[in-house]
Order: C-alpha cells, then sequence, then structure tokens
C-alpha cells in the first residue's frame, strides 16, 4: 500500500493535525520527509501527537427527536412485560381478572375422587407408595393385595435414606409439595390427605402392626370410594419400629419429614409412644387412635394434639380386679400380675395397683411376674409364681399374644384352677390362634377385656366394619384389633369432614374438640371437648371358649 502522504486526496482524510502538516511538506522531495532518527520541529512533534489522541476521532452523532411510531412501540413493549410479570406473580389473581376458573399449576394428574391420587412428595419411596395406597389403575380389589405384598414392602420404607440437608425443618408445618399444586399444609393437598402410623409390622408383635393397618385402610377405603373427603383422598404410610422404641424416632422422622405425613393414627404400643409423642408435640402434629391404652396419651388435662379412642389400661384392668374380687370372689391378695417389663407392663400394673386401693385401701404386696419385650422367655416369672405364698389364684397378664400364650402354656397344668385374664392389647386373634395350637384346654376359660364389641356381634357399626372388610380386603377375618382400627379411622374421618376445606392441624383438632353424642353403632355415644380427649371409657368383657371363639361375660 503507497503512503498516505504521497496522495493528495487521501490526505483529505488524515486527522486535521496531519493534513497540516503533509500541507506544509507537500511537493517537498522524499530526502526532506524525516527519516529514522530525524528530528521534527516541536510544532510537528505536538501535532502528530494530538492526532493520536481519543477525543480527535471522536465521531459524534446528530441528536434527533422519537417520532410518535417509536414512542407507540416503546409503550408497548412496557405494558407487555408488566402485564407478564402479574402473570406469573400470582396467576389465580390474574385469571379471576379475566373471569376465567382458578387452577392451581401441577404436575401431577389430578383424578376422580374415586381413584387413587398421585403421592404428595418427590421424596416418597416407590415401595412407601405400593404399601401405603394401591396405583391408580388398580381395581377394587387391590387393597388386599396391596396388603399381601405388605412384607416386601416394608424393609425398603424402613431403609429409606434420611432427608437431604436442604430439606425444610421438622417443625415447619408448612411446605411446598412438588405433587401437590403449590403451597399447602405438610401431608395436604389438593387431591390427597396423609396420614403416617409406625408400628411392628415384622418381629414378634407384628399382627398388631398388621390388623391396625387393616382397620385404618379398611374406614380410608370405604370414605375414598364416596369421594374422599372434599374430593381428596385419604391415604396411610406405614413405617415398620418392630415394636422397639430404639427404632421410633427413625421412623416417626421418617414418616414427618421425609413422607410428609399430615398426621399419626393407630401408632401401636406404649414403649413406643414413649419416644413418638413427645415427637409429634413438638411438631404439633396430630397423634391420634394410638393403640395403648397408657396414661402416657392421657394428661389432665389433655394435651391438645393428642386423642384417643380407647378405655385406658387402668379402665381394663379395674375392669378385671373387680370382677375376680366381687363375681369371682378372689381374695386380692391371690391376684397377681403377669406384665411386659417395659412402660407397657408398669401401666397395666399402675392399674392393678390404682384398683387394689380402691378395693381395700392398699396396693403393697401385688406380685409382678415380668418378662422381656419381644420374647417368650417366661421362666422367670414362673419360678416367682410358684414360690409366692400364698399361692395365685388369678393373673391379670399385660402382655402381647405369644409370650402370654407361653405363660399359659407352662402354668395351665401346674394350676389347673388358675384364672387368666389380660387387657385388650394382647391380640385376642392372635391369642386364640396362639391356644388352639396347643389344645383347647389351654384357651378354655381365658378372658380377654375389650375396649370394642365383639367382632361377630350384628350391631349396625359391626355389619358395616364386616362388609367393608370383606370388600376391600377378602380373605381377612374380622378381628378386634382390626375393627378398633376402623373406629379409629372413621373418627378420624369425621373429623376430616368437620374441619373443611381449608384444612390445617388446628382447624383439625378444634373440629375434633366438637363431635359431641356421635353415634356410630358401638353400643356407647362418642364425646370429645377441650377437656377429654378419649371418646370411649367402655370395656366389653369376653371370654375363649375351647372351639377359641370368644364369648360374652358380664364384668359387673
Amino acid at each position: 500500500m503507497s503512503n498516505p502522504a504521497d496522495d493528495a486526496e487521501q490526505s483529505a482524510y488524515s486527522p486535521k493535525p496531519l493534513r497540516n502538516v503533509q500541507r506544509e511538506r507537500l511537493g517537498a522531495a522524499e530526502s526532506e520527509f524525516p527519516r529514522r532518527g530525524e528530528r521534527l520541529s516541536e510544532r510537528e512533534a505536538t501535532s502528530l501527537l494530538r492526532s493520536l489522541e481519543p477525543e480527535i476521532i471522536n465521531f459524534r452523532h446528530t441528536s434527533r427527536s422519537p417520532g410518535w411510531l417509536m414512542l407507540l412501540g416503546s409503550l408497548a413493549i412496557a405494558v407487555t412485560g408488566v402485564v407478564t410479570g402479574m402473570y406469573f406473580a400470582d396467576e389465580p389473581i390474574w385469571r379471576k381478572l379475566l373471569g376465567s376458573q382458578t387452577e392451581t399449576r401441577s404436575t401431577a394428574d389430578v383424578l376422580p375422587p374415586n381413584k387413587a391420587a398421585p403421592s404428595a412428595g418427590a421424596s416418597v419411596s416407590t415401595a412407601s407408595r405400593q404399601a401405603a395406597a394401591p396405583p391408580p389403575q388398580t381395581a377394587a380389589a387391590t387393597p388386599s393385595q396391596a396388603n399381601a405384598a405388605l412384607p416386601a414392602a416394608i424393609p425398603a420404607v424402613a431403609a429409606a435414606a434420611p432427608p437431604p440437608a436442604s430439606a425444610a425443618p421438622a417443625h415447619v408445618a408448612a411446605v411446598e409439595v412438588p405433587n401437590g399444586g403449590g403451597p399447602t399444609m405438610r401431608g395436604v393437598t389438593n387431591t390427597e390427605i396423609r396420614f403416617g402410623i409406625s408400628a411392628p409390622f415384622t418381629g414378634a408383635a407384628k399382627e398388631l402392626g398388621n390388623q391396625m393397618k387393616l382397620g385404618i385402610e379398611t374406614a380410608f377405603s370405604l370414605a375414598n370410594d364416596g369421594g374422599g373427603i372434599d374430593g381428596r383422598q385419604v391415604k396411610l404410610v406405614i413405617a415398620d419400629d418392630g415394636y422397639e422404641p430404639s427404632r421410633t424416632a427413625n421412623t416417626m422422622k421418617q414418616l414427618f419429614e421425609q413422607q410428609q405425613v399430615f398426621g399419626f393414627v393407630g401408632n401401636v404400643g406404649t414403649p413406643t409412644a414413649v419416644v413418638a409423642l413427645p415427637y409429634a408435640l413438638q411438631r404439633h402434629a396430630l397423634f391420634f387412635g394410638a393403640f395403648t391404652g397408657a396414661d402416657l396419651l392421657r394428661r389432665d388435662p389433655p394435651d391438645r394434639y393428642v386423642f384417643n379412642y380407647r378405655a385406658s389400661y387402668a379402665e381394663e384392668t379395674e375392669a378385671a380386679v373387680n370382677y375376680l374380687v366381687k363375681l369371682r370372689h378372689i381374695p386380692t391378695s391371690q391376684i397377681a400380675v403377669f406384665a411386659q417389663h417395659d412402660a407397657f407392663g408398669d401401666a397395666g400394673f399402675a392399674g392393678v395397683a390404682k384398683a387394689m386401693r380402691g378395693l381395700r385401701g392398699d396396693d403393697s404386696g401385688i406380685l409382678r411376674l415380668d418378662y422381656e419385650r419381644n420374647t417368650v422367655d417366661v421362666d422367670n416369672a414362673i419360678a416367682s409364681l410358684r414360690a409366692h405364698k400364698p399361692p395365685i389364684k388369678a393373673v391379670v397378664m399385660v402382655p402381647t399374644y405369644r409370650a402370654a400364650a407361653k405363660f399359659i402354656e407352662k402354668t395351665r397344668d401346674s394350676y389347673p384352677g388358675l384364672i387368666y385374664t389380660s387387657v385388650s392389647f394382647v391380640g385376642s386373634t392372635a391369642l386364640a390362634n396362639e391356644l388352639m395350637l396347643l389344645g383347647p384346654r389351654f384357651a378354655n376359660g381365658v378372658i380377654v377385656t375389650q375396649v370394642v364389641p365383639a367382632v361377630d356381634s350384628y350391631s349396625t357399626a359391626i355389619l358395616k366394619y364386616r362388609t367393608a372388610l370383606a370388600k376391600y380386603f377378602p380373605g381377612e377375618a374380622p378381628d378386634y384389633v382390626s375393627l378398633e382400627g376402623y373406629v379409629d379411622g372413621t373418627l378420624l374421618l369425621e373429623g376430616l369432614r368437620r374441619a373443611g376445606h381449608k384444612l390445617d392441624t388446628e382447624s383439625l383438632v378444634d373440629a375434633m374438640e366438637s363431635v359431641r353424642n356421635f353415634d356410630i353403632g358401638l353400643g356407647t355415644p362418642i364425646n370429645f371437648s377441650q377437656s377429654e380427649h378419649q371418646a370411649s371409657h367402655k370395656v366389653w368383657g369376653t371370654q375363649l371358649d375351647d372351639h377359641g371363639r370368644y364369648q360374652p361375660i358380664d364384668l359387673q
């Protein structure tokens, strides 16, 4: 390329100071142009340096006034941005302004009321969903199939990983459930209400957990087939604590924090309740219909979030002691207590002691025969029984069914006239089956106090229970424990109906406390209030015959 200084036309496009220099040298010989090492004059050097400064080549554009078209375009863009922001900030209000139906954005399918709803949390395991409720495509017989698959599902539930560190704190009641349609109460979505149960589904007391689950799910299935609660399906999520308090803290945490249940219903056991109850109370979570008669759940005044259906162990054991003393004429000094060596046994023993004080004014000298939880090791108890003077004529048992059966087996021949009574927690059907395996003579005459009517009666409530059980769990026999679970579920559903669509724990508690003279056909009205959180105080008496069937007896 040629030197710009050699061309007058090109010099016209050079910076002004440079053109001045070029004009001065225009026409000079090539030798007159500065060569390497040659010094320029001060004026020339200054002009050249200024030509390199940025402001020299700072081109300024002529300002123009905006036209009407440009103003209208800017206004349209601004309005569009405001409208879009309003839509995403509060879609329901925007839809209302447009006169359309308010909808909730959700990734879950909204199913008809009589179909199973999707689970209410991204962290719910597949095994938990299968154990808690049938999938939407399943036919009406699904509950029995889900119950049959329970053993395979339980290990996956028990082994579920703890929630990530980023999960919401356990004490926070309101969470955002991905599948539920936006912010809502824990365990409550537009299509579902989830409750949890921590109970033994494996181990020596597994029949108690399985039967409680069976009864609750029977009541829930009946309600769901009728449209649920305001269109929401009621679901039960299980966690297996094996009837061991050391496992209960983990199962409660799993149900509440990982499975995101609304509350707890039908938890089984007193020693496990010692752990579970404080956890629920600290989080203001409903603790409803636990399968225990311990005073721990029956404070005066009652804990706001704890509701019981059943009579207490004190009421059951008092009825048994009064029966033995007043109707069978057994001296109080010849009545012993065979009890589990834990909080369950302590609660039953305290009930006997209270009854003794009422009869003789003294509870000293009561013989207690202990065995360890989740075992059938009754040898020490039998040794203490044999060593006691005077000889024992009646035993009030506070056991589980296998330990009770083993105790009866090892004492029946040595004490042929011994009268055995047991509280209802024993599991009446399971006990009868265990004893009949030993032989009719082991079953005949054994008394069990009950907190529900006889399962083979023809009252309205029992007929409804048996019909629903046969429909949803064909092949399952009526049972006293599952009947109690069914009653628990029925009462909880009544509270949910009264609480209305805007459901939270406080509104449900208020609704439960409004239940007065509620008659479901049990032979006794159901009552709750702010001062009374135990629905029934009635105790029924039953006695096994040599066919393993329970016959009603009068305890008074």
